[in-house]
């Protein structure tokens, strides 16, 4: 029996346009510490309608951020924390604004701003000494979770972890649907996969329960609703269902687990630069004898949608690439546990994992 003691987001804010509410919601702390707020943005929005939308004062730090080609590093974060420190102070909090990296930036800037060292020391679960500051989220892409997530996930020297506390959490999160309108087709598609993916692991594995079944089941009738249903396409309703789907998708997680998938696809990231959502999709379409009926629907969602994923990739890996992987995967023994059990090891080799990548 698992029992999770476990803080959600604070406040959520959710509808079309409500993303002119953040001036307001940012007023009620501009008092706290140095008074002044740092927003961490897409680079995506740089010189677009966004930029001149944000309520950002003089005092204020703007930040654009290209997420790509890597995710959040644990150097990224130090280093942005010291330069605000060194040359600002403390500010009243942090607002995310962009997809999964972002929202991951703004809620791991926010822990290590009042925790002393490289983030590299936190890497993990409860290894947070002190609560963070006031930080706010805006997920302008649906799927990843990260929203309501209490990890950042961080790539570091040595691992592909995140720093997992309760008080990752957000404070706040405003989930506006017109801003993930402009997601490429391609991307929108990705990342609702990771939204299935998760509910799938979260699903069939040793933690799942029904605290956790209950908001995978209603993010997978929305998924499915999205993505094979007599109206699916990247509409505005269908935007609404995929901004929903991607919290409860990572609701679902707080109280279960993710799997195998995801222990692949941290392999495939940490490894080779794969993005998270991609390296998901590329990983799932091979583990049938694990997610048989999962991997089955989310074939029909690649035909439905035209999508066309690479095969025998790892035919151009070398076998300390494919080594590598397999022990970034081995690592992560939480998603094992779930995913097979607490005697996994009995069960799997590095072997067995490195055959996983090699079937990719």
């Amino acid at each position: 029996m698992i029992h999770k003691n476990f803080k959600n987001i604070e406040k959520v804010v959710f509808g079309r346009g409500s993303f002119d509410n953040l001036t307001e919601i940012l007023a009620a702390h501009r008092n706290q510490n140095g008074k002044f707020f740092l927003f961490v943005v897409d680079n995506f929005f740089k010189g677009k309608e966004l930029e001149n939308r944000l309520p950002a004062l003089p005092e204020d730090v703007v930040r654009f951020i290209d997420p790509d080609p890597h995710e959040p590093t644990t150097e990224q974060i130090d280093s942005l924390r010291d330069e605000i420190l060194n040359t600002r102070g403390l500010p009243a909090g942090v607002i995310g604004i962009g997809g999964g990296t972002l929202m991951d930036i703004a809620k791991a800037i926010s822990l290590m701003f009042t925790n002393e060292g490289s983030s590299t020391l936190y890497q993990g679960l409860n290894l947070i000494k002190k609560p963070g500051i006031y930080h706010l989220g805006i997920p302008t892409i649906s799927g990843t979770g990260a929203e309501v997530s209490m990890t950042a996930v961080l790539t570091g020297p040595e691992k592909k972890l995140g720093l997992k506390c309760e008080w990752t959490v957000f404070n706040q999160v405003i989930l506006d649907s017109e801003l993930i309108a402009s997601v490429p087709v391609d991307k929108w598609f990705y990342t609702g996969m990771d939204t299935y993916i998760h509910c799938i692991e979260s699903m069939n594995g040793m933690l799942n329960n029904a605290y956790s079944l209950a908001y995978a089941e209603q993010a997978l009738t929305l998924c499915r609703d999205i993505y094979l249903g007599n109206k699916a396409g990247q509409t505005a309703e269908n935007d609404d269902k995929l901004m929903v789907a991607s919290m409860m998708g990572g609701l679902s997680l707080t109280y279960s687990e993710v799997g195998v998938c995801h222990a692949l696809s941290y392999g495939l990231s940490k490894i080779l630069g794969e993005k998270h959502c991609y390296a998901n999709c590329i990983a799932f379409q091979h583990l049938g004898d694990y997610y048989a009926d999962g991997v089955k629907e989310f074939g029909q969602m690649l035909v439905k949608h035209n999508v066309v994923l690479p095969q025998n990739l790892s035919r151009n890996w070398s076998d300390e690439q494919v080594t590598a992987m397999a022990q970034v995967a081995w690592n992560l023994t939480h998603m094992w546990n779930h995913a097979i059990g607490p005697d996994w090891q009995e069960k799997m080799t590095l072997e067995d994992i490195k055959a996983l990548f090699r079937r990719m």
